[in-house]
């Protein structure tokens, strides 16, 4: 028997019992298909995550009080923080050639109302840097003015959505807003850009940092952000940063800096493990579909002994009748894995009709591992009813008949 025998004997043995080859066929492709689109949707988050990282700006870096090592005597102490940052740190920083951008951030909560209208939302004080080094945009008006980081200007911009909320369809820039206790005017309205890294840019007031230092009552920043030069620079910045906090905090190195880099490396590794994790339980429906193409090629031997001890009679070498068998179960694998790869397609066009901002896509390496492991599954789960087949005497199983 050549090839196209072999092939051809399978496909004719297959559809002699369609209700057989269809619950493999089925097994088989629920199984591939729940192995792609988990790993589809472990993949989907990673870009998101990416994404929402690269909506913040490029070349990051984010200074933090605080050392992220435990330190001090038994017990440790977590987190000392010897001295705040400070608005002077953060513009001591400014005399790096490796730094192009220095955003200090002031964070709290405040109510904010116009006329009658009133929510309580976050209030961000920031310096003019911080629109570049977000890549912000205006729908209105402009944002913070360049100037002297510590006056204390009674100015903000507002959010689309805080904007639409006090303000209604009505312009808003010129326009006077109470927040907290203080009266700012509104010189600008950032657009529509949704949520960066969990904060909703549109449900957000901004004021200089001076003012929110004095409407919060702190002399300390949230934390600081800053754009290296370029990509290449980053290093450079990051040694030039620990130098210039640690000459103004008396030698201490009580600030925590992460890069943009290793942000996204560590959530990179993290949804890695977290795909894998999940398509290795997606696997075990492919041991499960291996299962029942085992038990339904063994009820298969028994059902075509007669067949089996004829091709014996006529001549078939002994190693045919396996070959057979192994050859039915991988074609019944290889086109259940079709049927899944089908399937994954649809799921994958309804999911993004469902969740449009969610990147969602076939990872290579999934469609290969899954076609691969149900080939294996088929061939391993296929081995036990082709070994019984070869073991049947044709002289018994043709009198039988």
């Amino acid at each position: 028997m050549y090839l196209r025998d072999i092939i051809g004997f399978s496909l004719r043995a297959s559809l002699g019992y369609p209700t057989r080859t269809a619950l493999m066929l089925l097994a088989m492709a629920i199984g591939v298909g729940s192995v792609v689109i988990l790993s589809s949707l472990g993949e989907g988050a990673r870009h998101y995550v990416i994404g929402q990282f690269s909506n913040i700006g490029t070349n990051l870096i984010i200074v933090l009080p605080g050392r992220s090592e435990t330190v001090g005597g038994p017990p440790p102490l977590l987190g000392i923080t010897p001295r705040d940052l400070t608005l002077d740190d953060a513009m001591a920083l400014r005399r790096s050639s490796a730094i192009r951008y220095v955003a200090p951030l002031v964070v709290g909560a405040a109510p904010v109302s116009a006329g009658v209208r009133q929510r309580e939302t976050t209030v961000l004080g920031s310096t003019p840097s911080l629109f570049a080094l977000r890549q912000l945009e205006m729908a209105q008006g402009r944002f913070l003015p360049e100037g002297d980081p510590t006056r204390a200007a009674a100015i903000c911009v507002l959010g689309y959505e805080i904007k639409t909320e006090l303000f209604g369809a009505a312009p808003a820039v010129g326009e006077s807003v109470r927040i907290g206790d203080r009266r700012f005017r509104v010189i600008g309205v950032l657009s529509d850009k949704g949520e960066s890294v969990g904060m909703d840019m549109g449900d957000i007031v901004i004021v200089p940092v001076a003012s929110s230092q004095a409407l919060f009552n702190t002399s300390s920043l949230f934390r600081i952000m800053i754009e290296a030069s370029d990509r290449d620079a980053t290093g450079r910045a990051k040694e030039a940063i620990a130098a210039i906090i640690r000459e103004r905090h008396d030698g201490e190195d009580d600030v925590t800096i992460i890069t943009q880099d290793a942000i996204l490396a560590t959530f990179d590794r993290i949804f890695v493990a977290l795909t894998l994790t999940v398509a290795g339980i997606a696997a075990i429906s492919l041991a499960v579909a291996g299962i029942l193409i085992m038990n339904v090629m063994l009820i298969a031997v028994s059902q075509r002994r007669s067949e089996v001890g004829l091709l014996k009679a006529i001549g078939a070498p002994g190693n045919r009748i396996p070959t057979l068998f192994l050859a039915e179960a991988a074609i019944l694998s290889l086109i259940g894995a079709a049927f899944g790869l089908a399937l994954v397609v649809v799921g994958i066009w309804v999911l993004g009709r469902v969740f449009p901002d969610f990147p969602l896509s076939m990872p290579l390496w999934s469609l290969a591992a899954a076609v691969g492991v149900a080939l294996g599954t088929g061939l391993i789960f296929g081995v036990l009813p082709a070994r019984r087949a070869a073991r049947i005497d044709p002289v018994q199983s043709l009198s039988r008949r």
